[in-house]
């Protein structure tokens, strides 16, 4: 499949801050992707040189087969982005703004009111269209911001955010229409929510500290990172001592198999003990007999995929520990 986003080398120095260094990733034609990662770790910096907002200190990057820096307006008019804090002009009515962004994004006169109604419609703005901007609630002007990205049906979208401050039914609108974009276009959307990213994009870039940490398939790299399927199981030790639920750990880690044991307190004496294997090890019967011979009191076992915030938490911690690395 082409690849419609290319980055090789990005590097953005603010001053003696470096925001980007030499951040190398690829994003294929029809994929919607996650862009994950803290504050300050340089999403937003890469967004804004990929629409054109700003230009990078070295490097490269390309967009639907144009040069970001040599070919700014053709990215332009392959691009549609929404940046987390939407700039609206809130004296204008939805409806005439969404028609004078598409003006501005080269849709024909006659071509623009139907442009208009469909991402009215797209985005749930039909009860609002011809309320003025500026009266409309933050998650209504999410939706503004993400019908004028969308106006001119470019076949990049770029997205800083775009859920944020939308209630929990307008956040599972805008997820069933991030499922209707895969195919039809690419989109790279920057979140904080993980749980979120996990839902909508089968793929996903993590950048640390202005550094690509890991990039692909949230399957391929959860069990590069973090492993095969863990085992959980919920235990009922003594307060300390010899049966304290540091005991419980340290007797679950001797397990052969175990690679690593990390324990929740869940409440009222129970601990949870997430069980990681080594390779593809079936831990559960051997677990579930060095708890029944403690005589420990266990009230809940399975076993479980790792989810993509355990991922994002295992380069956070190997970042944190200085080993930074990079995965293509």
């Amino acid at each position: 499949m082409a690849k419609i986003i290319e980055v090789e080398n990005l590097t953005k120095w603010y001053g003696r801050t470096l925001a980007l260094d030499r951040a190398t990733f690829s994003v294929e034609q029809g994929q919607v992707v996650g862009l994950l990662g803290p504050n300050g770790a340089g999403k937003s910096t890469a967004m804004r040189i990929l629409t054109g907002f700003m230009p990078a200190s070295s490097g490269t990057a390309r967009v639907a087969g144009h040069d970001v820096l040599m070919d700014g307006l053709a990215v332009r008019r392959s691009v549609g982005y929404m940046p987390e804090n939407v700039p609206l002009y809130p004296e204008m009515r939805v409806e005439e703004y969404l028609g004078f962004r598409a003006a501005l994004k080269g849709i024909e006169p006659a071509k623009r009111r139907a442009a208009v109604d469909r991402v009215v419609e797209r985005c749930w703005l039909g009860t609002v269209r011809r309320r003025l901007i500026g009266q409309l609630s933050k998650g209504f002007r999410q939706r503004v911001g993400l019908a004028d990205a969308l106006v001119a049906d470019p076949p990049v979208l770029v997205l800083d955010e775009p859920t944020i401050g939308l209630d929990p039914l307008q956040i599972r609108e805008t997820r069933q229409l991030f499922r209707t974009l895969e195919g039809k276009h690419t989109a790279l959307i920057a979140s904080h929510i993980l749980w979120e990213v996990e839902r909508i994009c089968s793929q996903v870039i993590i950048i640390l500290d202005g550094r690509i940490a890991a990039a692909g398939r949230i399957d391929d790299l959860c069990k590069k990172w973090v492993g095969a399927n863990r085992a959980a199981l919920e235990v009922r030790a003594g307060a300390d001592g010899a049966d304290g639920p540091k005991e419980v750990a340290r007797v679950l880690g001797q397990v052969g198999g175990v690679a690593e044991v990390r324990r929740e307190d869940v409440g009222d004496g129970w601990s949870r003990y997430i069980v990681t294997p080594q390779g593809d090890a079936d831990l559960r019967e051997s677990l579930q007999a060095a708890v029944a011979q403690r005589g420990w009191r266990s009230r809940e076992f399975h076993v479980h995929a790792p989810t993509l915030e355990d991922l994002y938490l295992k380069i956070t911690e190997v970042r944190d520990g200085g080993q930074t690395q990079t995965a293509a």
